[in-house]
């Protein structure tokens, strides 16, 4: 009696799922869904673009998931660009907080939880536990100025930047991260800034005629920035001690990620017309630029690439992360695979990346495993700085296509240009983009930011149709977030590996819960785990059901 008890809820899960798969096969018409309109999304970005043509306008928009208020599900927070001097808005200009109600539906709520307003202008967002109190705090950066809005746990926010010593005074910040570089438990924040700015410094440039934006190298690189946790809701400025602050360059996009995989967390930096870092956590409150020696600070022809947006994940299954970098057209999105010990190997060409990328200008990139095969796929946010550059360029066009990128298990990419949707096949003038499953089905979701328009929330219909199983970790010893976190999954013979980030993608934070897909795999399928947690301490789970999220909590002990 008790084995017909457990087979037969077994079996008809099983013949649940097979009936699932023939209905996604035969009545999904495409990929991703955009229900921004039915989410009741309404918010609108402003980038105060002018005439002046200010750099800041056309490198602005980020977006984050997170779940503040602790309830299971993703909320979303959006940062708005500002007011140029000659760029003023004639509606109010603020960011935006939706609380997500569980039922594809989200409610304002930035005024209410007091995070509407920042007195700058405003570029990207970074989400995480940085005290370790259960709910997710947001650093919010841009220019002269950051915020760091501290999460009361009762669906409100204080501002405590001057108090914590963020504030980054001065200086035009970027993409920005959470992670924990000293393994002391908290989480420590890193900023990239950008370039030497001012609204009082207009530069004029002009295509075909028209006022347009000047190239970054009119622009001096800044130097970034660290601040570690001292646990007291406060930071001290590491960045000279550390290093860090002689890296000089004009940094936008950066993921935190181990690297070396000797269990410390490392930083890879995109910069824009500067070469590329990959810093490596020295383990005794250092970093030193491995860039040039990994091969991944240059292009092969040796050319510091304009780039913006950046991500790591495995994409060849050798258990090593491999990072892409969204570039400027004619230069490719950059593909760079991780080889033996500390050398990447260009991979943008075998790829098929350098044919797919040529004429976009890209921003907003993430790994992601679409239809839950198991291989991580690409989603690339792009958009071309200066409306005018179609009178110029006959291949290159303002407005460009999000792509979604599909991985043959090879590393090899293919675009998937009609089956996506209506989305895929319009053009847009896309900046931030994040990821994160907002309805909690198992499957990636997506939502990127448009120049001066509404934002695009994008549901997922097909990743379901398969198999997966997912993680949320909970740190002890560790950050309570578990950045910096190694899974090693075991299923059906093989091995893959996931990593839990922070920053990635281009101003943006995203969902920290991690997603293995497991293709067509029985639901039977019972799998193990290995986590390697930020502390150092290493956990193994066995015979773990699929299609479900597991919560993980780090043994207290040694």
């Amino acid at each position: 009696m008790q084995r017909n008890g457990i087979l037969l809820p077994i079996l008809l899960a099983a013949v649940q799922t097979i009936l699932g798969w023939l209905s996604h096969a035969s009545n999904v018409e495409e990929i991703f869904t955009d229900v921004t309109a039915q989410a009741g999304i309404v918010w609108r970005h402003d980038n105060g673009e002018s005439d002046d043509r200010f750099l800041i306008e056309a490198t602005c928009g980020g977006v984050g998931f997170l779940d503040y208020d602790s309830d299971g599900l993703l909320d979303i927070y959006l940062v708005n660009g500002g007011r140029t001097p000659k760029g003023n808005s004639q509606e109010p200009i603020g960011n935006a907080l939706y609380r997500n109600l569980g039922n594809g539906r989200f409610e304002a709520a930035a005024t209410k939880a007091g995070v509407a307003q920042t007195d700058f202008f405003g570029m990207g967002v970074a989400a995480a536990d940085y005290d370790n109190d259960g709910f997710q705090d947001l650093f919010v950066t841009g220019y002269p100025a950051c915020a760091l809005f501290h999460n009361n746990r009762n669906g409100t926010f204080s501002d405590i930047t001057e108090q914590a010593g963020v504030r980054n005074q001065g200086k035009w910040a970027a993409g920005a991260a959470w992670f924990d570089y000293n393994r002391d438990g908290l989480l420590d924040l890193f900023v990239c800034n950008y370039a030497e700015f001012s609204f009082q410094d207009a530069k004029r440039c002009r295509v075909a005629g028209f006022p347009a934006y000047c190239e970054q190298k009119a622009y001096p690189g800044q130097v970034p920035k660290l601040f570690r946790n001292n646990g007291n809701a406060t930071f001290s400025d590491m960045s000279a001690a550390s290093g860090i602050e002689s890296y000089s360059g004009r940094a936008l996009g950066v993921v935190a990620i181990d690297a070396d995989d000797d269990g410390w967390t490392d930083l890879f930096l995109a910069r824009d017309a500067s070469p590329n870092l990959l810093l490596i956590n020295r383990r005794d409150g250092t970093f030193e630029d491995r860039g040039v020696e990994a091969e991944v600070a240059y292009s092969p022809e040796g050319l510091a690439k304009a780039g913006m947006g950046v991500d790591a994940g495995d994409v060849n299954d050798d258990g090593r992360p491999d990072f892409v970098v969204t570039n400027f057209n004619d230069e490719y999105h950059s593909i760079l695979l991780s080889g033996s010990g500390l050398l990447y190997g260009d991979g943008t060409i075998a790829s098929g990346m350098a044919a797919l990328t040529r004429a976009y200008v890209g921003w907003g990139v993430r790994f992601v495993d679409y239809d839950s095969d198991g291989d991580l796929d690409l989603l690339i946010a792009n958009g071309h700085i200066n409306r005018v550059i179609e009178l110029t360029r006959r291949d290159v066009t303002y407005e460009q296509p999000l792509l979604l990128l599909e991985n043959n298990g090879r590393g090899v990419f293919k675009n998937l240009k009609q089956s996506p949707g209506p989305v895929f096949q319009a053009r847009h003038a896309s900046r931030g983009m994040a990821t994160g499953d907002f309805d909690n089905d198992g499957d990636p979701d997506a939502i990127f930011i448009r120049l001066g328009s509404k934002p695009v929330l994008l549901r997922n219909n097909v990743g379901q149709a398969g198999s997966w199983i997912g993680f949320e970790l909970q740190g002890v010893r560790s950050n309570r977030d578990a950045i910096g976190a190694r899974l090693a999954l075991e299923a059906a013979g093989q091995k893959r590996v996931r990593w839990v980030t922070s920053g990635a993608s281009f101003l943006a934070s995203h969902d920290k819960r991690v997603l293995f897909g497991l293709g067509r795999e029985p639901v039977t399928l019972l799998v193990d785990v290995e986590i390697r947690w930020p502390s150092g301490t290493v956990q193994r789970l066995a015979k773990l059901g699929i299609n479900r999220y597991h919560r993980a909590m780090e043994p207290s002990g040694q």
